[in-house]
């Protein structure tokens, strides 16, 4: 058993929570997207956001867009095509609300974080643009919440499409950690027409990057990936193109790193 060596500070708390000296702090629900192009001449690129410095959570690291669920998202009725809540629900083991929230999250996220809306005016059609001012001042409200996503669709007559959305995994972050997520991973490609831009927000940098490239250059100590974004690039390392991966089969298991002794040392593991 290998794994990675904790600091002090959460190796302390890691021996804590083993002990029953302390309780983990509950995790929130979360969803994250990876929006998928296909690179030239060929192949996979993904989009990476590296989050600033002052962040309290993953501060530095590249990650996909993402974040906690709204209570707006699951409580407020979204207009929606594909499949329904109760069958996202299925696939995430989570009951209908749930599921709801973190579809809606995984949309309004991407939109807030990249300028990419999976959503169009009916079942069949996609938003084409969304690089006006306009758009930008929606995107605004709906980062610092002054404006529900719901009501963001409804008054441009939109809905959500969730057939977008191909689900990819499932990551708990770790018990010893004083923020902690319950994150559902989704893949997607970049809709035609649209592009994705430097926003303000939670990152200093995005890049469009070939998954394999943004592992070597984690390897080479480049970039800091978090666990969960290194092995969901890994994965997507293997496929040639977008179309491999929204046609992949993929089975949902949760996974959560856990922290464990070895020879006096705690180490973060992963199953």
């Amino acid at each position: 058993m290998t794994g990675l060596p904790l600091p002090d500070g959460l190796a302390g708390r890691a021996r804590d929570i083993l002990a029953g000296r302390a309780d983990p702090v509950p995790p929130h629900d979360a969803a994250t997207v990876v929006i998928l192009r296909e690179g030239p001449p060929g192949g996979v690129e993904v989009y990476l956001l590296r989050r600033k410095s002052t962040m309290a959570f993953a501060a530095g690291a590249y990650v996909f867009p993402g974040g906690s669920v709204d209570p707006r998202d699951a409580d407020q009725a979204v207009a929606w095509a594909g499949p329904s809540p109760a069958e996202w629900g299925k696939v995430f083991g989570a009951d209908e609300r749930v599921a709801r929230g973190l579809v809606c999250a995984a949309v309004r996220e991407t939109f807030e974080e990249s300028g990419v809306l999976l959503a169009g005016s009916g079942p069949g059609s996609v938003v084409a643009d969304t690089t006006g001012d306009d758009w930008e001042a929606d995107r605004l409200a709906l980062l610092d919440r002054s404006l529900a996503f719901a009501d963001f669709l409804a008054r441009r007559g939109l809905v959500l499409r969730s057939d977008l959305l191909k689900p990819w995994a499932h990551w708990i972050t770790p018990e010893f950690e004083d923020k902690r997520f319950d994150t559902r991973f989704f893949v997607a490609a970049l809709p035609e027409g649209q592009r994705t831009r430097d926003v303000d927000g939670e990152a200093d940098h995005v890049v469009w990057q070939r998954p394999a490239e943004a592992i070597e250059l984690a390897r080479a100590g480049s970039i800091f990936l978090m666990p969960p974004t290194y092995r969901t690039l890994d994965e997507l390392a293997a496929y040639d193109s977008v179309g491999a991966v929204l046609t992949a089969r993929r089975e949902i298991v949760t996974t959560m790193p856990r922290a464990v002794e070895v020879e006096g040392e705690m180490r973060l593991v992963l199953p």
